[in-house]
């Protein structure tokens, strides 16, 4: 295998594609360069398993973490299960190349991925998807591709705003636009979107500039085929010979007509199973009472019949689609499903939705936390952390089966990212809001388009949970049928489960009335033009215009304040310097407070303290003790402190380990005190209010302030009390 290196430049920086030099036995090999992360995407094909009936291609992706000369954590340090990153890039990569094999091609096909360098500045996401494109069009596998895959990113000069092509990791820092996107010669095939309500035009418009940097993708990819491609061998295609699909056409295809208008799911998938069985056992029996050829032969035909029979449903559904404007459950092109929505329906979470369309149904609950429970993210960018993450579970009953119970597959990362991130674009900023968010959505039904479900269920959870998100949120999916020659067209709106198995596309576009937050492309077609996404663009905007509508029925905006169970945060700010104090010697002065008060507290590195707990008094209390530890006693502040001392003219009070305060004989009481001890000792607990802080730092305190604020509180309450007649 002879070495080969091609190179352009894309984006203001070379990318470099190289085969012939590593990993000479596998099917193909090709090294990708771009900036200083380098990506290295091999491919095998093998002979198709015994009795396999799908395209059992295989996508892994690993970020070795020497890439960045990092150690993995842990005590085996050694890289371990795949990080949500990892399966997201995973999907990303196998998304837009699987529908671009021939139908029945089942030989074995395995994608393997890993990043052998990293500069922490280019992500090594899209360098990896183009990266196994060119793998695959240099194999002898019959891809129909290439493609090719870009990020576009958007960001505010003092020209305007600005498209940027494979941003680096310091230019998405501010961006309020990350779109991946997928293409190749005759259209687009997958967009992938986390967007802060960025208009519809102007994600068209990102769409557009990036498709332009695919086609120079593409010509690179095609450069190194040219000198390192070898011939397409097709193999032979696992689809049914033409007598027995013309068999199953003529027995089954008028009642299939009419079974795929039944209306219930559950009666349809019962009728249609029915017929296959009947028509299975009646015309396509194995022989099981002859030779053993007979009986090979007998089988072949019933597994073939058996695909036909699926073919044939295909084909029905998208006619009645296509020829005559009839989805199975009867409803318009157009129109949505009925919408059901709850809020509060658990009463001990932070905030809870039932949001059901037709046979979908996601139940979505919200929990707020405080910073020691964000999601610290490590891999080969540098490390961060979450405040608001969205978990997806998808368990086998919500589509009426007894599958196996098991952790989080690949599907459910996949969808609960799209969801998470399509609801990251309406999140209140740290500042405003510094609680860490983690909704939790489990599918209880599914007919369709249940990450659509789980983020506008989400978006009413975290109304209910009183998150001031910045506009109402809601999801919509668009489906596609063309006719057998592919010229008419027909696009569905809120497509059913069957309707995305046996359609061209699945188009979720999620979004405000502002803009659009979220969207995923899957498309089973060859591609798209920048006309039909903006036909698809216009057609899901009605539709989630209307859910929000129905959602503000329910409940219109976010709640005033955070639900009682949830924990109560302050945020105060201390002079770095003090932050030692605050601590103290091992940590003692800083658990000492958590403990007095039933608080906990974080402290950043640039003097930022939360405070976090249940009840005012407790939170009023520790915030307290953090000011007159860090030496910002304020005039008006309340505390809660210990008597030390006790002098003939007053009492000094500790408000703070170190920080003591004086109350004048004359602030004890309400009244005359003649002697300091008729009011208190050494070692009682008074609440105390500052009414000076003079040059010199002394605290003058008031006991007697506190006491007539609290009389009042108690007037003011006894004069809203009834008073009752004799």
């Amino acid at each position: 295998m002879a070495y080969h290196k091609v190179e352009r430049e894309i984006g203001g920086r070379t990318f470099t594609l190289e085969t012939g030099k590593i990993a000479k036995l596998a099917s193909s090999c090709v090294l990708a360069t771009y900036g200083g992360t380098q990506v290295l995407a091999t491919v095998v094909r093998s002979t198709p398993r015994p009795g396999l009936d799908f395209f059992p291609m295989q996508v892994d992706y690993r970020e070795k973490l020497t890439a960045a000369g990092k150690f993995p954590g842990g005590f085996r340090k050694r890289e371990a299960a795949p990080s949500e990153k990892e399966i997201l890039t995973m999907r990303m990569i196998d998304r837009p190349m699987r529908p671009l094999f021939p139908d029945g091609f089942i030989d074995e096909v395995q994608i393997q991925c890993w990043v052998f360098s990293h500069d922490e500045e280019n992500d090594a996401d899209v360098i990896a998807a183009t990266a196994a494109s060119a793998a695959l069009a240099c194999s002898n596998a019959p891809f129909e591709g290439p493609t090719a895959t870009v990020r576009v990113a958007r960001v505010f000069t003092d020209e305007g705003p600005a498209f940027i092509v494979n941003p680096t990791n310091t230019q998405m820092q501010y961006s309020d636009l990350d779109l991946v996107l997928a293409g190749h010669a005759d259209g687009i095939n997958m967009i992938e979107v986390g967007a802060a309500e960025v208009p519809d035009e102007d994600i068209l418009a990102a769409i557009a500039f990036g498709y332009d940097y695919v086609k120079d993708s593409l010509d690179l990819i095609n450069d190194l085929v040219k000198v390192a491609g070898v011939e397409k061998k097709p193999g032979k295609l696992s689809v049914p010979d033409d007598d027995v699909m013309a068999e199953v056409k003529k027995l089954c295809e008028s009642d299939m007509t009419k079974l795929r208008q039944i209306q219930s799911k559950a009666e349809r998938s019962e009728a249609i199973g029915k017929l296959r069985d009947e028509t299975l056992d009646k015309h396509f029996a194995e022989k099981l009472d002859g030779t053993y050829g007979e009986y090979a032969t007998s089988s072949k035909r019933r597994s073939m019949a058996k695909d036909a029979f699926r073919t044939l449903e295909k084909k029905c559904t998208r006619k009645l689609i296509v020829e005559k404007g009839l989805r199975a459950d009867g409803r318009a092109l157009d129109q949505i499903r009925d919408l059901e929505m709850e809020v509060d329906i658990f009463p001990e979470s932070h905030g809870s939705a039932m949001f059901q369309r037709g046979e979908t149904q996601a139940l979505v609950t919200c929990v707020l936390g405080t910073s020691k429970d964000e999601q610290i993210v490590d891999g080969l960018m540098p490390e961060y952390s979450k405040k608001f993450y969205l978990h997806y579970n998808f368990p086998p009953f919500c589509v009426g089966e007894a599958g196996r119970i098991m952790g989080p597959g690949r599907r459910e990362i996949g969808h609960g990212a799209l969801a998470e991130r399509s609801l990251a674009g309406i999140m209140p900023s740290p500042e405003d809001f510094p609680y860490t968010i983690r909704l939790v959505s489990d599918i209880t039904e599914s007919n369709g388009s249940s990450s659509m479900a789980s983020a506008t269920g989400g978006c009413l959870a975290l109304m209910d949970a009183g998150v001031p998100i910045t506009n109402t949120c809601a999801g919509i999916t668009v489906g596609r049928f063309t006719d057998e020659k592919g010229k008419k067209v027909v696009r569905v709106m809120d497509i059913l489960g069957e309707e995305d198995f046996f359609g061209d596309m699945d188009f979720k576009i999620v979004g405000t009335c502002e803009g659009i937050t979220g969207i995923q492309l899957d498309l089973k077609a060859r591609g798209l033009q920048l006309d039909e996404i903006e036909q698809c663009f216009d057609e899901a905007r009605k539709g989630r215009l209307d859910i929000i509508e129905q959602m503000e029925q329910v409940l219109e905006g976010p709640r005033e304040d955070v639900s009682h169970k949830a924990p109560r945060i302050v945020t105060l700010h201390i002079d770095p310097d003090k932050i030692g104090k605050l601590i103290g010697p091992g940590g003692k002065t800083i658990r000492s407070l958590q403990e007095k008060w039933g608080v906990s507290v974080n402290v950043e590195d640039d003097g930022t303290v939360q405070v976090a707990g249940k009840g005012s008094e407790a939170i009023d209390g520790a915030r307290g003790e953090i000011e007159a530890l860090s030496a910002v006693i304020k005039v008006g502040t309340i505390f809660t402190g210990k008597v030390v001392a006790l002098k003939d003219f007053g009492a000094f009070v500790e408000l703070a380990p170190g920080t003591d305060g004086m109350v004048h004989v004359s602030e004890l009481a309400m009244g005359y005190v003649k002697n300091v001890t008729d009011v208190v000792r050494v070692g009682d607990v008074v609440k105390v209010k500052v009414i000076s802080v003079d040059d010199q730092g002394r605290i003058k305190l008031s006991r007697k302030a506190v006491l007539a604020e609290e009389e009042g509180e108690g007037t003011e309450q006894r004069e809203e009390e009834p008073v009752e007649a004799n």
